[in-house]
């Protein structure tokens, strides 16, 4: 037998090569402190390197978790496939607040079966009373360190990778290396809580919203009212409508109608407070407040508060994938909502203004994020191939001097003006082929107004102004090809500017107005520019909007998540 002098001397080389090995292979995972083995434990790591190479957990909701495969077993390899969640046949004080906001994931805007919420509870009592079986403590382990993986990754970077609905989001860089993540921050965490909300994005649009979830999630289960009754003829202020009380019960629970105003009572009166009440709920809703009941106004009281949850949720979904922070802040504009913000260096709105999106179905907008690089000041329109196409050249065939009413001339391939005038048979057909290029002249009636701003970008989309001011007005805007027509060109343009002190909006608008055509004005530093698809907001002062999936972007992605980890 060995003498503990003799043995320590052993030792101390041995934990001299491991330290060494440590710090030339930091990318390792670090195994978790480990109490002693209990006299199941090999049959536990068995169990557990079986479970981490097939990639399935029978008993999970979810049994198929091959997508994090290798981080499972990293993990696990780390530990020699002990466990990490169990010591001396009790969860440890980490596994019990993992389970904790595993079933509490719905708050978050996630499906808690997706962590197999429900289950745990039969676990921990198969784990309690068998404490020396293997097989409950391999199985509670792995379904465990599966539905933790799945929880940190579905919190911080989304649970569907947006490049499936080929949006040109990149997620990719932010996620966490799993198995360090939980061995160096997770299992040995004192404030396991502390550890998941660091987890989350950081914005405080991400964290209003969460707030309104669970509002919502509370109002859900108190909506008990039936449909309010349809009209065949708009309903104005002062006039008879049958559904008064329930819309009465429909706006108090909403919040649009506060529980101490004075409704009429005389039976079936719209007007009043009830007026009032409508308007707030049709401006928060995306709808002209004119407080009248039209078929619009009443499809969306009628809208189950559930069906406000889910977008709600689908907006959590897509604020997980928006890189954990910018610098500099970005230009941001949310399509359905039909709105541009600017932020400032606090997180706050510096700026807000209407714009107007590509038309639903043939000329949607992308979803994507580039960098804004330069701004062009009383632009050419560069006419895309398929516009010439669908609207110029049948305009042409009708009346050759089309192109010259209209301010454009046609260009060959280099930018060389081959007419402005009337269109001969040969230019016709050459521009059917696509050799010869149509653009408009710089001017007040230019289709890309007086300046445009450039994130260059696949898709040729673009921020740029607009005579035709008349559309911001619309409560919807989608009526572009494409690109995003903004209703404060000046004023943004100013804000992009600002370290540039020769560019003072009085500056700007000179530009724009009597200044060199096609004028271009690099940014000094690019700033970041993201199209997101939110279909639920929540403005500073905590009130909630919805807007609709003009897009279709909220079913599909609904579609995808109804089917179940593992999700693409």
């Amino acid at each position: 037998m060995l003498s503990v002098r003799r043995r320590a001397v052993l030792i101390v080389p041995i934990l001299a090569l491991w330290f060494m090995a440590i710090g030339c292979h930091s990318q390792a995972t670090p195994p978790p402190p480990q109490a002693a083995n209990p006299p199941h434990s090999g049959a536990v790591a068995e169990q557990l390197r079986a479970i981490a190479a097939g990639g399935s957990i029978a008993d999970q909701r979810w049994p198929n978790f091959t997508d994090y495969r290798q981080d499972v077993q990293r993990l696990y390899e780390a530990t020699n496939y002990a466990p990490v969640w169990v010591r001396d046949g009790r969860a440890t004080p980490q596994a019990l607040a993992v389970i904790a906001a595993l079933e509490s994931s719905q708050q978050k805007g996630l499906n808690a079966e997706d962590y197999d919420a429900s289950r745990w509870p039969l676990r921990l009592k198969a784990l309690q009373t068998t404490p020396a079986d293997a097989n409950a403590v391999a199985h509670f382990d792995a379904a465990l360190t599966v539905g933790a993986m799945r929880y940190i990754s579905d919190l911080h970077v989304g649970r569907v990778n947006p490049k499936h609905f080929k949006f040109g989001i990149d997620v990719e860089q932010k996620k966490y290396d799993l198995p360090q993540f939980m061995a160096q921050k997770l299992l040995v965490a004192s404030d396991v809580a502390q550890v998941l909300n660091e987890v989350e994005p950081p914005y405080y649009g991400y964290q209003r919203t969460e707030a309104a979830l669970q509002a919502y999630l509370a109002l859900a289960a108190q909506d008990h009212s039936v449909p309010l009754p349809e009209v065949q003829k708009t309903v104005a202020p002062g006039g008879a409508y049958a559904g008064v009380d329930g819309l009465v019960q429909r706006l108090h629970l909403l919040g649009d109608l506060p529980q101490s105003a004075v409704v009429n009572t005389n039976p079936g009166i719209y007007d009043g407070a009830l007026v009032d009440a409508v308007k707030r709920f049709q401006t928060r809703h995306g709808l002209g407040a004119d407080g009248r009941l039209g078929k619009e106004t009443l499809r969306q009281l009628n809208t189950p508060v559930s069906f406000r949850v889910r977008q709600l949720e689908d907006a959590l979904e897509r604020w997980r994938w928006l890189p954990a922070d910018f610098s500099p802040l970005p230009v941001a504009v949310n399509i359905p909502e039909f709105v541009l913000r600017v932020f400032s260096s606090d997180h706050r709105v510096a700026m807000r203004m209407n714009v107007v999106v590509g038309k639903a179905v043939r000329n949607e907008t992308p979803v994507f994020a580039k960098d804004m690089k330069y701004i062009v000041f009383r632009p050419y329109w560069n006419v895309p191939f398929s516009i010439t196409r669908g609207e110029i050249i049948p305009a042409l065939a009708k009346d050759s001097t089309y192109l010259a009413r209209k301010n454009f001339e046609v260009t060959d391939q280099s930018g060389r003006i081959v007419t402005s005038g009337a269109v001969s048979a040969d230019v016709l057909a050459q521009l059917r082929s696509g050799k010869l290029l149509v653009r408009q002249r710089p001017g007040p009636a230019n289709s890309l107004g007086l300046v445009k701003f450039m994130f260059p970008n696949e898709h040729n989309v673009y921020l740029h102004s607009t005579p035709s001011q008349q559309l911001f007005s619309q409560s919807r805007r989608d009526f572009s090809h494409g690109c995003i027509r903004v209703e404060k060109p000046a004023e943004l343009a100013a804000w992009l500017l600002q370290d540039q002190p020769k560019w003072t909006l009085d500056n700007v608008r000179a530009a724009m107005q009597s200044g060199p055509d096609n004028q271009q004005v690099n940014l000094i530093k690019p700033v970041p520019v993201v199209i997101i698809y939110l279909t639920a907001v929540v403005e500073e002062d905590g009130e909630v909007y919805f807007f609709d999936d003009i897009y279709g972007h909220d079913r599909s992605l609904n579609a995808v998540l109804a089917k179940g980890p593992p999700y693409p």
